[in-house]
């Protein structure tokens, strides 16, 4: 799937920095530009290098500019605003930009075409970038590439610390330093300054201005009638100049192709035969990462914001990993998780330095048994069961007798989770001494969680031969609970929470999960009416709401100061993750028959524009409660993708959820 944009797309310079590209290095480090090139946001880079990986990372190239002379005449080809909202406007000389395996950009100024293309080598923080220049004009030109370096941490650049120094093939700041090779000449200049405006983050209420510096330009004369290619290669880590017999084009061409391998490899290999469910797969790769402390893979939630969590991690890694085919990463995230069990939690976050892990949450160890059974299902690896079960049973024993953040088995074999100020479910949002969603009881989704994991460990123990009925005892006393508890006859779904307050009765998108589990307690009736009342009132085509439309607590919008935003991000704002579950529960109630695929396949229609939108071949954290039309939050979401990839295995592969 190639994704081609063109003039009629950015008719403004606003409209040009509506949608970006997004590359991965699997290592915590990216390069994301807009599709006219320009930095956007803070988190904006050409190269956001990580030099622990996945979280210590450092905006070392926040953009190039670019320009060519031919004759007399100057020509800006790079986009940007600056902060006294001036702007560049070289978009009114991009005639195409397209994205499949890398973002490549098209220029035509009087009779001179230059293709610009960039890639990243994976496992190292290099990037690559090469234009190639066709002179079909009368007079001679010369491409110039200046490129303008932060070297600060990620989210930093309001000021510069210290001065830029250029030596032949590398830049330094501080303790950072960046190398460079290339074909091109190279003149030093003096250290220029820019001052940045970064619209998408004014309009949340973020650092709206920023900085970067210049020390050097890189430059290419291509005659009248002639071609050549000015390539350009900055690593963190490696000296290509000292390091390659080979020019500095055929080197960075070598660093393209691979990318462009590696993603046709990801492709094949997941045996998937929809055009857009192969072009999630390599979207789903983009989250896989190495980290440093464990030795081991892991899944970052979402970028350009987010880390990894433990939680994020259970959710995503079913699609990401599983149906992608790609067992091997979900092998070793999954023994990752298992050693940092401690009192049956897993970690919602990694310990970084000295910092101790973070345990407060309450669904990532029952989905981590889950993903356990999901992995043996995709793969019929009964070793990896074996040596994960007395992690799972040690799971399953400390919430029955109960763990840190008050999660525990009540008396009516319910798990009851969270107390005073902790939110240990994923609508954990809290602002000071404000929890605008608080759900300590009983949330509906950790006790269908629950079930699954006692039904998941009943068949492992079966599986190796011991005795599943302390399981199957105990999954049968919480079913015969929750239908009792949790339904809602007058209303045909399911209560939120049970809590004792007004938040109990609230419609909410988190009992999909209690129909689109492996093992669910409700019977086929009520789970339809469950996936009914879901679409009548939280559906989109593009996610779930979170609350009821009519409830008086719904917030339309989503957007403003921190505040505002967080009292909206559970309350009405759509997430695009649950729609997977919703589409994976709707085939289940629907017998999984060739109508109900081909309907679901129509719905889904629908997510090919929400591919075009934001981050380009990815889907997004949110969008408005109220209208769903633009991307927000994260632009490129683990769980988001990997829920869709989901389903579109589903109408492939002809199984059942279990």
């Amino acid at each position: 799937m190639k994704w081609i944009y063109g003039k009629q797309d950015w008719k403004t310079f606003e409209r040009g920095q509506e949608n970006c590209y997004l590359m991965t290095n699997g290592l915590g480090g990216y390069s994301s530009l807009t599709m006219t090139g320009s930095a956007a946001r803070n988190d904006h880079a050409f190269l956001m290098a990580c030099t622990k990986a996945p979280n210590n990372r450092y905006n070392m190239i926040h953009r190039l500019a670019e320009q060519l002379e031919t004759g007399q005449e100057v020509y800006t080809m790079s986009s940007q605003e600056f902060a006294d909202r001036n702007c560049e406007k070289g978009y009114r000389y991009l005639t195409e930009f397209v994205y499949e395996d890398t973002p490549v950009w098209r220029f035509l100024i009087n009779g001179v075409e230059i293709e610009k293309e960039a890639a990243l080598k994976q496992g190292e923080n290099t990037a690559v970038v090469c234009y190639r220049v066709t002179n079909r004009s009368r007079r001679d030109a010369r491409l110039t590439v200046t490129p303008f370096y932060q070297f600060a941490p990620k989210g930093g650049g309001e000021e510069l610390n210290g001065t830029f120094r250029h030596r032949a093939g590398r830049v330094e700041n501080g303790h950072l330093g960046l190398y460079y090779m290339t074909n091109g000449c190279v003149t030093e200049i003096p250290e220029t300054k820019e001052q940045y405006y970064y619209s998408y983050d004014a309009c949340d209420g973020r650092k709206s201005t920023g900085k970067a510096a210049a020390c050097h330009q890189i430059s290419l004369d291509v005659e009248s009638g002639g071609s050549g290619t000015l390539a350009v290669l900055f690593s963190v880590e490696r000296d290509y100049a000292k390091e390659q017999n080979q020019s500095a084009v055929d080197v960075a061409e070598s660093v393209i192709q691979e990318m462009k391998g590696a993603r046709k490899k990801l492709e094949l290999q997941s045996g998937l035969c929809d055009e857009t469910a192969r072009f999630l797969v390599k979207s789903a790769h983009q989250f896989v990462s190495h980290r440093e402390s464990t030795g081991g893979k892991t899944i970052l939630a979402g970028f350009p914001f987010f880390e990894d969590w433990g939680r994020d991690t259970m959710i995503a890694l079913p699609g990401v990993c599983l149906s992608a085919r790609q067992y091997e990463d979900a092998r070793s995230i999954l023994r990752t998780f298992a050693r940092y069990e401690r009192h049956g939690l897993m970690p919602n976050l990694f310990p970084e330095g000295k910092s101790k892990p973070m345990y407060n949450t309450a669904d990532a160890a029952l989905l981590f048994i889950n993903c356990v059974w999901l992995y043996y299902r995709a793969s019929a690896d009964a070793a990896f069961i074996e040596e994960i079960y007395p992690v799972m049973e040690r799971i399953i024993t400390s919430y029955q007798n109960g763990t840190d953040y008050d999660i525990r088995m009540d008396d009516d074999f319910l798990i009851t989770a969270g107390s005073g100020l902790d939110q240990v479910t994923w609508m954990d949002v809290r602002v000071n001494d404000i929890l605008p969603t608080p759900r300590h009881g009983k949330p509906v989704e950790i006790n269908a969680y629950w079930y699954n994991a006692l039904s998941i460990m009943g068949e492992c123990a079966r599986l190796l031969r011991k005795d599943p009925s302390v399981y199957e005892k105990t999954a049968a006393e919480v079913k015969e609970t929750f239908t009792e508890k949790f339904w809602m006859e007058g209303r045909h779904c399911l209560k939120d929470v049970i809590s004792g307050t007004s938040a109990d009765m609230q419609i909410r998108c988190n009992q999909i999960w209690a129909v689109s589990m492996p093992f669910t307690m409700l019977d086929r009736e009520k789970e339809r009416q469950v996936v009914d009342t879901v679409f009548e009132r939280l559906y989109t085509p593009y996610g779930l709401r979170t609350l009821d439309k009519d409830d008086p607590e719904f917030q339309p919008v989503y957007g403003g100061e921190v505040l505002k935003r967080d009292l909206a991000y559970h309350q009405g704002t759509v997430w695009a993750y649950p729609l997977g579950a919703y589409y994976l529960a709707y085939l289940k109630v629907n017998g999984y028959s060739d109508e109900t695929k081909a309907y679901i396949r129509r719905q889904m229609e629908a997510l090919e524009n929400a591919l075009r939108e934001g981050c380009i071949g990815q889907l997004p954290e949110i969008y408005d409660g109220e209208n769903p039309v633009s991307s927000k939050g994260c632009f490129a979401q683990a769980w988001s993708t990997g829920e869709m990839l989901r389903v579109y295995e589903a109408l492939e592969r002809d199984e059942n959820i279990r």
